[in-house]
């Protein structure tokens, strides 16, 4: 009977993990403006599709499969049929963190990549950066993992990779059209939705529950109270963190950057759920909503335009929340050897997947236009790619208004 409620509840956790692309198409297509928001939501929508598919056929078998060159990829369990219902939720829990992953990417290339670009770029993320690492940091067998790492739900496999890869994109895309002056200046490109965003934020915050809640052996299990309070304590103590960061600096209390900061404190308690305390848990959500908060600025101040401030979110709240696994791990804080490995660990991360996905997107652009035209961006990628417009009858009135206004 208890393998039965275990698995139930393993299945619960991985809704809640799969409604949290929900979350992403809310807070990314609210974080737009309004003539690209069915061309955000449409790639995180189809690029699950593509991902489920892969991910069963090829990525599950490179990141978990029962045989392993070495500890750097795996052999074995490809495409699997004949399964028992506990390997077969395993595969689809496992499935719905590889959609997390590359759906980070989404939000930040926002408003200027092709839509046939990203779903691309998703299907070589999933194939070629996504389970390699987690081949590493997760399978038993991986030299990572040997090593003592611990990445208890992903804030190296899912948050750093996915942040990395999306500064990848960042990166070669170049910015948004008008984002920046010449004399550096950072021009404020607003979202057309935020109570979207804000819906969003409570929809991942939904979903974090099972992200978290499902990397535990089962319901039954003694850790699982400590480990959904963490979640929550970390997410409480990341928007407190953004809010005295503003507070304190003299900052406007953004509601973008709050709920950003929220977020960043479940990045950051992601990877030490299961090995923290209550308090360290509060500490670690406090401080990545602080780093995200500062970091976001910091990036700008690069000129590098990530439209949603994913790269902040978890990419900042990721390391740090990796860092933190190693600084505070429960019966064993401050230990340097522990923090040595999760140090590694970041790192590897970040350095590959950053490489990896800039050698994608360069080979991408080489074969297929990787940047929409600059009349096209203009326009909104909504109508020139999908055909399609998110608002209707606001677009429209505001399309004829314009017409008149220059005749």
């Amino acid at each position: 009977m208890t393998e039965w409620i275990n698995l139930a509840w393993v299945g619960i956790c991985t809704a809640l993990v799969f409604f949290m692309q929900a979350g992403f198409a809310l807070v990314e297509g609210g974080l737009s403006r309004a003539k690209n928001s069915i061309n955000v939501i449409m790639k995180v929508y189809l690029g699950a599709c593509f991902i489920g598919v892969l991910f069963w056929a090829v990525g599950y078998g490179l990141a978990f499969g029962a045989r392993s060159a070495g500890g750097w990829i795996g052999l074995s369990d490809f495409a699997p049929t004949g399964q028992t219902s506990t390997q077969a939720m395993t595969l689809l829990y496992q499935a719905m963190f590889a959609t997390t992953a590359v759906s980070i990417v989404s939000g930040a290339v926002a408003e200027r990549m092709r839509y046939g670009a990203y779903l691309a770029f998703a299907c070589l993320m999933s194939l070629l950066i996504y389970p390699v690492y987690a081949h590493w940091a997760w399978n038993p067998l991986g030299w990572l993992k040997t090593l003592g790492f611990v990445d208890f739900a992903g804030d190296g496999a899912v948050h750093t990779v996915g942040a990395a890869a999306a500064a990848a994109g960042v990166w070669v895309l170049g910015p948004r059209l008008g984002r920046f002056g010449r004399d550096g200046e950072v021009r404020d490109i607003p979202g057309h939705n935020l109570p979207m965003v804000a819906l969003g934020g409570f929809v991942l915050w939904v979903g974090w529950f099972g992200f978290n809640g499902g990397s535990i052996s089962g319901i039954d299990s003694a850790n699982l109270g400590t480990v959904l309070i963490n979640t929550h304590l970390g997410a409480c103590a990341g928007g407190l963190g953004a809010l005295s960061f503003m507070r304190l600096t003299k900052r406007p209390v953004l509601l973008s950057a709050s709920i950003n900061g929220s977020l960043c404190g479940l990045v950051a308690i992601t990877g030490g759920a299961g090995t923290l305390n209550p308090a360290t848990a509060l500490l670690t959500g406090f401080v990545g909503g602080v780093l995200c908060t500062w970091g976001a600025e910091r990036i700008r101040a690069l000129r590098l335009d990530d439209a949603v401030d994913a790269i902040a979110v978890h990419g900042i709240g990721g390391v740090w929340g990796l860092l933190a696994t190693g600084l505070f791990f429960e019966g064993d804080f401050f230990n340097p050897q522990r923090i040595g490995v999760q140090a590694l660990g970041a790192v590897v991360a970040a350095g590959f997947t950053f490489a990896v996905a800039t050698l994608c997107f360069k080979a991408l652009a080489r074969v297929m236009m990787l940047r929409a035209p600059t009349l096209n961006e203009q326009r909104g990628l909504d109508y020139t790619e999908h055909h399609e417009i998110g608002y209707p009858e606001f677009q429209e009135a505001s399309g004829r208004l314009n017409l008149e206004t220059q005749a």
